[in-house]
């Protein structure tokens, strides 16, 4: 059992913000949390990390008053209790950002973020707008995001939203701040921004919870780190004597090999996708560039850069206002995401919820979806063929899952990316474009990852990877597509390439120093 209070060694006791001890929770099929214990202290940013399926987000999401413990005892500023709802844990001083942002897409920025709590005039018949609009560009600025308080949620990017669900959190006034992969879909710049945030909001009666895979911002941000491992607490302890060698095989169980890059491209390699001159109306333009058959292509950048436009341009989903594309060697037009499948080419989402998957729908289904029409004589389905297919990719990604029959809604975010990887390998086509890939994955399922895609370029396969984290780009890609403002700053070898020399084109600070290749 924990204590209650901490005794500093120059000082008197210090009662924890927030303390739980003997946790735990079932859901049908799993133990999410067997005996768990966690604590946060005033003026502390408290590390929770583990792999996907560890237990972090249940045990925040019960701290939060989503789900209620089967077992064990919470106590808030040293006093017992029980959180009836999340509404009940905001009452009590305690905000969480989860990993899955929960914002109304078709209400402004500042609607989200005061939901229920806007400012009237007098009586409340009248929105004092001038007030809202105020209150939301002093939260907006506090994290460092120059965006108009009345734009649409649902125009916004990923990383937008979640750094409006962070403004949405801090406008509580909370006493304790959990945060659930907050810089999953953050730039370095903005990761920056979130860092001074989190510096300006602890205090000695401030505390926060800071979950991520990250392991160098896990070192750099934290005071105290907690290792959790298939749903059970492991240690915790100073992050000063933690290294990260040392926080992977805790949470993993085993050696990860970092710092390994690609071998480079054999030059005979036939060009299977060539895009020239392409242009959309909202950002992209004049991009060019060519994929090679067994060949990972990277594309890099800063968010708003331009290359997920780029993307969703190739596949028919934006449409375009110039350009071409060839697909093996023959010009084609492909006007929405299916003429792009008929062509071989699949493109996995950043944003998984809204566009990769069927939430209330089973694993079989989800997995199943793109090939239907393949296993199918009219209306009839072959359902063992969608079974067997769902099986052997569900097995091959190792997602931790009761059955096939869980519904995707119920997996952790980083399975759920699994499902999503595992419908397009079942429709076998020669294409693949992945964006974010490893969003929400801890650090040994993005190994198991990286494994997959140089299986899949191995077997002839030719992959696009989109990505925020720039050692991501260099442990898969052997040539790098570096986008800024819409257009294309610079395409580098890997072997050329540092994170500097990225970073240097992605801010359009250079391209002297950097070898180019066509």
């Amino acid at each position: 059992m924990m204590s209650e209070e901490k005794t500093g060694a120059d000082g008197p006791a210090v009662t924890p913000l927030i303390e739980a001890w003997g946790i735990s929770k079932k859901f049908p099929g799993v133990l999410a949390l067997d005996d768990v214990r966690f604590r946060l202290l005033p003026g502390e940013v408290h590390a929770l990390v583990g792999e996907n399926g560890a237990g972090k987000s249940t045990l925040m999401k019960i701290l939060g008053g989503i789900h209620q413990p089967d077992a064990g005892v919470i106590k808030v500023g040293g006093q017992a209790t029980t959180m009836s709802g999340p509404l009940d844990a905001q009452n009590k001083g305690i905000s969480v950002i989860h990993q899955e942002l929960n914002l109304m897409p078709d209400l402004t920025v500042a609607e989200n973020i005061f939901f229920g709590r806007e400012p009237w005039v007098g009586t409340r018949f009248t929105l004092s707008d001038r007030r809202l609009y105020a209150q939301t560009r002093e939260l907006l600025d506090r994290v460092g995001l120059d965006l108009d308080p009345t734009a649409k949620v649902g125009n916004l990017t990923v990383a937008m939203q979640q750094m409006v669900e962070i403004a949405k959190a801090l406008s509580f006034d909370s006493k304790v701040l959990i945060m659930d992969e907050p810089t999953a879909a953050l730039t370095d710049r903005e990761v920056e921004a979130l860092f001074e945030v989190i510096h300006d909001f602890v205090s000695p009666t401030t505390g926060v919870v800071y979950i991520s895979h990250r392991m160098e911002e896990i070192k750099r941000i934290s005071d105290t780190i907690t290792v959790m491992r298939d749903g059970r607490w492991i240690s915790t302890g100073p992050a000063a004597e933690h290294s990260i060698d040392d926080i992977i095989a805790k949470m993993v169980g085993r050696h990860l090999v970092s710092n390994v890059r690609p071998e480079p491209l054999a030059p005979d390699r036939d060009i299977v996708l060539r895009v020239s001159g392409l242009s959309t109306k909202e950002l992209v333009r004049d991009v060019s560039f060519e994929l090679h058959r067994g060949e990972i292509l990277g594309f890099s950048g800063l968010v708003g850069a331009g290359r997920t436009e780029v993307a969703r341009a190739v596949i028919g989903a934006d449409p375009t206002t110039a350009g071409e594309i060839e697909v093996f060697g023959k010009k084609v037009q492909i006007k929405s995401p299916e003429d792009a499948v008929r062509h071989s080419i699949a493109y996995l989402s950043e944003d998984r919820k809204r566009y990769g998957l069927l939430l209330d729908k089973d694993l079989v289904e989800n997995v199943a979806l793109p090939s239907y029409r393949l296993w199918s004589r009219g209306t009839v389905v072959d359902d063992s063929k969608a079974q067997g297919t769902a099986e052997t990719y569900i097995g091959r990604l190792r997602v931790r899952t009761p059955g096939l029959s869980q519904l995707a809604k119920n997996l952790s975010g980083g399975n759920q990316q699994k499902v999503v990887l595992s419908k397009w390998l079942a429709r076998d086509c020669d294409i693949l474009i992945f964006d974010e890939p490893t969003r929400g994955i801890d650090v040994g399922a993005k190994d198991e990852i990286y494994d997959l895609l140089d299986q899949l370029v191995d077997e002839g396969k030719s992959i696009i990877v989109i990505s925020s984290e720039i050692p991501e780009i260099l442990r898969v890609a052997q040539r790098i597509v570096v986008m800024c403002e819409g257009r294309v700053a610079g395409v580098v070898d890997n072997a050329d390439a540092t994170q500097e020399s990225i970073m240097a084109l992605a801010t359009s600070q250079s391209t002297s120093t950097l070898k180019e290749s066509a």
